[in-house]
């Protein structure tokens, strides 16, 4: 797995990776805070909304990545997208109502909507071997893992001296470290299409396409419905049914999302071993699976330990729904390449990218408001039946070997 890092490119693009990463990470625990802080009760509804403003910009701009980043350049875009993070982060503490926080978050996840496919594509210019390429996605995992670890901690340690509106100066600086790793980095230009080849329409176009044709990237599109459906759980109710549900503090918020960081770094650190002995598809389902039976187990541990009581059982549950969403996640890079020409590589990461954030745009919401109208108990064991219901059809969906389309 760190073979890739042999890669003096991939080391600071890592790096940069790294650090914008966890100025994310702090600042999705801090909108958590700041809904609860704005909404009271409804803030699970608030903030499933937030977050599924978040996913409309990428199902949206996602897209447009691509043909963004052949006209000004793949390390201009990185940067100005990071630039344009940190801005917003910095205005962040200052809002005191829902209808400017909707606003600011737009702009934030207009910006990462850009950036993620963009360096998504950037990976394989730097690291072309295939072996090398699999630790490289891996690595590329292991960050939003370690992040999903890290962030909490530091969190944990500034809300101990500040108030979670501190943990945005956190985001800038984040940020703008990515910016100054990208800037060092010798990144080429996309090259535009050549005579003959497709226009930039088309090639989005075609990206779209290959998602749905392909048995094998339309099996991973429907896993990704499932993974949307469980993993809004932790994504969306972690802090909510903390602070409003267990009568919690936000350091016991933070270590909830700690736990979950703790197994999805496991799943992530064992993914090349694993992966090359039983392939990604088999990895992927048995993550998959494993994550809808914890998300499961959520009601049950709430009805038999009340309050902050369920905390430790919780831990677990978190921990073990960790280790499934990275295994869905850490080899679905692997599954595109494997699965179309290099040249196709930017056009359906965006299209993947983009087609599977929208899944989240549903389920964010259901997560949010389910929690708000029904309680969190009934919500959870609703997704944990839509998440196995879909897996079982992306298991039928993924069963059959294809080449890829011509033209």
């Amino acid at each position: 797995m760190f073979a890739a890092l042999q890669h003096a490119a991939f080391r600071r693009l890592f790096a940069a990776h790294v650090v914008a990463l966890l100025g994310t990470g702090l600042a999705t625990i801090a909108i958590g805070f700041l809904a609860v802080d704005v909404a009271g009760g409804d803030a699970a509804g608030v903030l499933g909304t937030l977050l599924a403003l978040k996913m409309l910009t990428f199902l949206v701009i996602g897209p447009l990545a691509p043909a963004i980043a052949r006209r000004v350049g793949t390390k201009r875009l990185l940067v100005a997208t990071d630039l344009g993070r940190a801005g917003v982060a910095l205005a962040l503490p200052f809002v005191d109502d829902v209808v400017t926080a909707f606003v600011l978050v737009i702009v934030l996840q207009s910006a990462a909507a850009l950036f993620t496919p963009t360096f998504q594509a950037a990976i394989p210019t730097v690291v072309r071997d295939e072996r090398q390429y699999t630790g490289a996605l891996a690595l590329s995992r292991l960050a939003y893992d370690l992040e999903a670890l890290a962030s909490p901690t530091l969190a944990s340690l500034i809300l101990v001296v500040a108030p979670s509106v501190a943990l945005f100066g956190g985001t800038a600086a984040g940020f703008l470290a990515s910016g100054l790793l990208i800037l060092s980095v010798a990144l080429p230009k996309p090259a535009g299409p050549a005579a003959g080849e497709p226009s930039r329409r088309s090639r989005l176009t075609r990206g779209i396409r290959l998602m749905v044709e392909l048995p094998r990237l339309r099996g991973a599109l429907a896993m990704h419905l499932a993974l949307a459906a469980v993993g809004a759980v932790p994504m969306v109710l972690t802090v909510p049914l903390v602070r409003t549900g267990l009568g919690g503090d936000e350091g016991q918020a933070a270590g909830l999302l700690a736990a979950f960081g703790v197994g999805s770094m496991l799943a992530a650190l064992a993914m090349t071993t694993v992966v090359d002995r039983i392939g990604p598809r088999r990895y992927m389902i048995a993550g998959l699976a494993l994550e809808v039976l914890a998300v499961a187990a959520v009601w049950p541990v709430l009805a038999l330990a009340p309050g902050t009581g369920a905390l430790p059982w919780l831990w677990l549950v978190w921990g073990l729904a960790g280790m499934g969403n990275a295994a869905v996640l850490a080899p679905m890079g692997r599954v595109v390449r494997d699965a179309v020409d290099d040249a196709d590589l930017p056009d359906v990461f965006a299209a993947q990218f983009s087609l599977a954030h929208g899944w989240w745009l549903l389920t964010y919401p259901l997560a949010g408001w389910g929690a708000t109208l029904l309680g969190f108990g009934p919500t959870t064991l609703v997704l944990a039946a839509l998440g196995g219901a879909v897996l079982a059809v992306a298991v039928r969906m993924w069963a059959v070997r294809e080449r890829v389309p011509v033209g």
